[in-house]
């Protein structure tokens, strides 16, 4: 996976690999090939937000502090 993917790239490409497998695009290589890049958009995706939210609260405390 591409090390400056963005999290919006991230999911379009999840999306579209999870429709295609829905619609039985792929053949059993190309399946097996396309879920691990999907294990992988799935990881990245989730990090990230676990990333994006810790960031959130700590301005949120900070903020919180700044204001007593």
């Amino acid at each position: 996976m591409e090390e400056n993917i963005k999290y919006e790239e991230a999911l379009s490409q999840l999306e579209t690999i999870v429709r295609k497998m829905e619609q039985n695009e792929f053949d059993i290589d190309q399946l097996a090939e396309q879920l691990k890049k999907a294990q992988q958009l799935i990881k990245f995706c989730k990090d990230k937000l676990t990333h994006t939210e810790a960031e959130l609260q700590k301005i949120q405390s900070e903020a919180q502090a700044a204001d007593i």
